[in-house]
């Protein structure tokens, strides 16, 4: 089974220049890569490159700065259409963020197919941008929005589903790793049972694509968004995959410059995918520097890094079991666990564990998440939570159980 050894870790954190840094006195231990992953010097070099040497708007050019950002652009299209092992790279769409991404899929595939009295199929797990453009699409519509829900560690009660859906449902929208959890959802099955009743499938991939390796076409779904800052890349870049009879189906999303085929006065026609979803100027320099975090990881393997990361969360559910008063939710460790622990210490709100952890040097998250409904059914407002990724050491879990420890006393 390959994985990343200690060695291989140390000499990965050389190549990420914010980890060589103290906080509050104390040596960075950034464990919030769930939200924002750090950028290696390759990565950050590739976006300044752009900007210094051939800075051009792309597919509007002769000339030879114009010519070699479209050649770049276009490049990083297609290692991302790699990494995901996409049919073409035309199916690989450039947008800001997996948010942008499911927002497309509402306004343009949504708008189009769903009609009064269909139902779209959601789980209590999902981050708010999985379930904010969807309450949007139903307020349009008449469409209904239907939960599944989750089990006590944090499972999805499959169970359920042939109670929930039904020929109804035209579209089942999930996340692919909780972001609370870290639960890795099974998606072959939800991809089976939404094919008998001909409905199409969304997967939020934020949190698996940086993590292990993800197969548009063995997993069967028809839309995966994801991001390039949690992954190694810039911000405000990200990508929507779809299967490219769907998206040259679907109308714009934006209507602007560059997505077009004709315009007259009165009426357009629309260029093919994914040109007809990237309206204006894009994010160039970001998609190129996103590319390179995409080669970036794919050397370092994302099999070891998904290996890694869970013999690191496995580590600190130990380690934190050792904890007093604390509340770890989401499965055990295992095969179906990622790498995001949160958490609840009692007598003590979120944010002021947060707050000691960062006197001693170690970043996490405290808050909801971007997921009040699943934080109403644990009967939280908040949590803490810990995220790992391929730079982080055991060492660091220990200096987090070390700063609860800290934390419980200050409060006892």
């Amino acid at each position: 089974m390959a994985t990343l050894s200690q060695f291989d870790v140390i000499a990965l954190r050389r190549e990420f220049p914010i980890l060589h840094q103290q906080v509050n006195g104390k040596p960075l231990a950034f464990l919030d890569s769930a939200a924002s992953s750090q950028k290696p010097q390759r990565v950050i070099e590739t976006l300044e490159d752009y900007y210094r040497r051939y800075n051009a708007n792309v597919h509007r050019g002769v000339y030879r700065l114009s010519e070699e950002a479209t050649f770049a652009y276009e490049r990083a299209r297609g290692k991302l259409a790699r990494l995901i092992n996409a049919s073409h790279q035309r199916e690989v769409i450039f947008v800001r963020n997996t948010t942008e991404a499911i927002n497309l899929v509402a306004y343009s595939w949504g708008s189009a197919n769903i009609r009064a009295g269909d139902r779209i199929l959601l789980t209590m797990m999902e981050h708010h941008s999985n379930i904010v453009p969807w309450q949007l699409l139903a307020q349009r519509t008449g469409a209904e929005l239907v939960y599944l829900p989750f089990d006590g560690q944090g499972r999805l009660v499959l169970d359920d589903l042939d109670r929930l859906l039904d020929e109804r449902v035209k579209l089942v929208a999930f996340t692919h790793q909780s972001n609370v959890f870290g639960t890795i959802n099974p998606v072959e099955p939800i991809v089976a049972r939404a094919r008998t009743v001909g409905a199409r499938v969304l997967l939020d991939a934020a949190q698996s694509v940086p993590h292990m390796p993800v197969d548009v076409q063995a997993l069967g779904v028809d839309f995966l968004a994801f991001s390039g800052h949690k992954m190694c890349g810039p911000t405000g870049i990200g990508v929507l995959w779809g299967r490219r009879e769907l998206l040259n189906a679907m109308p714009p999303f934006l209507g602007g410059g560059s997505m077009i085929d004709l315009v007259e006065l009165d009426h357009s026609t629309f260029a093919a995918a994914p040109t007809r979803f990237e309206a204006g100027t894009p994010a160039i320099g970001e998609a190129i520097a996103l590319g390179e975090a995409a080669d970036y990881l794919q050397e370092v393997g994302l099999t070891a890094i998904h290996h890694y990361e869970q013999e690191l969360t496995a580590y600190a559910l130990e380690r934190l079991a050792e904890v007093p008063g604390l509340t770890v939710y989401g499965p055990p460790a295992g095969a179906d666990r990622g790498g995001a622990v949160s958490f609840s210490l009692e007598g003590v709100h979120p944010h002021d564990v947060a707050a000691i952890l960062d006197q001693e040097g170690v970043a996490v998250r405290a808050g909801h998440h971007c997921t009040q409904p699943l934080h109403r059914v644990l009967g939280v407002p908040a949590t803490t939570r810990a995220s790992f990724y391929l730079y982080n050491l055991p060492e660091e879990i220990d200096r987090l159980v070390a700063a609860l420890h800290k934390a419980r006393h200050i409060f006892a």
